[in-house]
């Protein structure tokens, strides 16, 4: 197998080692499993669905767990079932561990489980201080202050200072004159 070079993508991200890591671990550790067969919808901008195919589990049997920037959902047959003597077993019930790495700021919303179907609901929950905001650029005659980019912001000059920094530097000096 070929080895994968990334050193390129250092050269123009900044702070995108984890995705490196990530398409490094995806390279080395190939997939086998095809089982729980699994769908991943991306339902608007910020909403996200897998839906597992868990026909054979209850809902007791499953477990899902989220850490930061990682889903884990996992299944485990109840011990102590009566043994059945199959004649054909075609539905597959063994134990899994299927594993996700969650981008930043998605979160589990839902989980729900309906006739063989285990279905989890994530969201992308960006905090106000990460999303983009203009900045302003200061002058010596007008200052401006951040302004955060939506649609339904104010232009620049609505939020700018009614008087420019020379305007309140002449009191200053007839006050010294004065003294």
């Amino acid at each position: 197998m070929r080895a994968l070079n990334l050193s390129p993508l250092y050269g123009s991200m900044v702070g995108a080692e984890r995705l490196a890591d990530a398409l490094e671990s995806a390279m080395r550790t190939p997939d086998d499993s095809s089982y729980p067969p699994y769908d991943i919808e991306k339902l608007s901008q910020d909403e996200y669905r897998i839906s597992f195919a868990v026909a054979g589990f209850r809902p007791d049997e499953l477990e899902i767990v989220a850490e930061p920037n990682q889903l884990t959902v996992s299944g485990r047959k109840a011990a102590g079932e009566a043994a059945r003597n199959y004649l054909h077993r075609g539905i597959a019930t063994r134990a899994f561990d299927r594993r996700f790495e969650l981008a930043d700021y998605v979160v589990v919303r839902n989980a729900t489980y309906d006739n063989g179907m285990l279905i989890i609901e994530l969201q992308r929950e960006m905090p106000e201080a990460m999303k983009p905001r203009r900045i302003g650029i200061r002058t010596p005659q007008v200052a401006s202050a951040p302004q955060q980019l939506s649609d339904d912001a104010p232009p620049a000059e609505a939020n700018a200072p009614a008087a420019n920094d020379a305007a309140q530097e002449k009191p200053r000096r007839a006050r010294r004159k004065a003294a």
